[in-house]
């Protein structure tokens, strides 16, 4: 299955997201070099994205919330309307990234009008989400329930990022205070920074898993995961456990560096999971690694082991 595709899918997209609708079409979002907008584009297979039309559907402001670093664009399909997740900080305050939402107000997320919601809305009493650097949230379902996942440094910039969940109340606030699912507790998530992030969500048999990025972005990139079975109260630490290893990382002898910030879909059949991730196709980067452009987005298929947990080989 692999084999059908040809990485990179799209180059110079880095924390790409594609999400499978019911139209049949796999829409593509990911973070520009630039920083300055959100695109969108879409194709019948993941082979075509390559090629396909680019729409520019939102740009950064010219001062003040959203006007820096726009940063993983998710695009997501609730409650019969399009919403985008995205990342933003201030010209004058470049590090104070914030999470915000965009809703579509038409049915073709490509062309259609596309408005603000502002900042994602702590839930009522919340004094502690979304007042540090935070980004890279994700939202999924479970047992009929929304929850929304994100990173979230505590110290600002230069303190340790750890990963929150919560329940969601609509799509653009939460209902339950934040629970931190993890913080970067092992040598591997702490190269360079100490940095959980990136959050994705998968299921089989009966369990949830959680992948999230790790450390720096250079070469020591990589994926962890956490695991809870889907009956367990999700916002219990107790229900979730850490891979102690990582379960992607740079392969030097494929030449894939920094492999991470991933998202889920599934193959052309309909059922096949598949992994998209970023990668550099080289170990040495010239100046800040954040601002070099070739994390190039990437496609492998999703084995499982006999235990039903995702293992992810190049």
């Amino acid at each position: 299955m692999s084999n059908q595709y040809h990485n990179p899918i799209v180059e110079q997209r880095a924390d790409p997201y594609i999400y499978k609708h019911t139209d049949g079409y796999y829409y593509f979002t990911g973070s520009v070099p630039t920083y300055d907008g959100i695109e969108l584009r879409r194709a019948k297979t993941i082979n075509e994205l390559a090629e396909a039309e680019t729409f520019t559907v939102w740009r950064k402001h010219e001062a003040g919330e959203m006007s820096q670093h726009i940063w993983a664009p998710e695009l997501h399909y609730l409650d019969g309307k399009w919403y985008i997740y995205f990342a933003g900080s201030m010209v004058d305050d470049i590090w104070r990234l914030r999470p915000y939402v965009l809703e579509c107000k038409g049915q073709n997320p490509l062309t259609d009008e596309w408005i603000e919601l502002g900042m994602m809305q702590a839930a009522d009493g919340d004094e502690k989400s979304f007042i540090d650097f935070s980004l890279d949230m994700t939202v999924f379902e479970n047992k009929g329930k929304r929850y929304c996942c994100w990173a979230e440094k505590t110290g600002g910039q230069f303190g340790a990022s750890h990963l929150f969940l919560a329940q969601m109340e609509s799509p653009s606030k939460l209902k339950t205070a934040q629970f931190m699912l993890t913080t970067p507790d092992y040598d591997w998530e702490r190269v360079d920074f100490w940095v959980n992030e990136g959050p994705a969500v998968i299921k089989n048999n009966g369990k949830i898993y959680i992948t999230f990025s790790a450390s720096a972005t250079g070469a020591c990139y990589c994926m962890g995961m956490m695991e809870a079975d889907e009956d367990s109260d999700l916002l219990d630490r107790n229900s979730w456990k850490k891979s102690r290893y990582p379960v992607l990382k740079t392969d030097y002898e494929r030449g894939i560096y920094g492999p991470g910030h991933n998202s889920f879909t599934v193959a052309e059949d309909g059922v096949t999971p598949l992994c998209i991730y970023h990668a550099r196709d080289y170990e040495e980067i010239v100046g800040d690694p954040l601002y070099d452009p070739n994390r190039h987005a990437r496609v492998m298929e999703v084995k499982f082991d006999k235990d039903g947990r995702p293992v992810f080989e190049f």
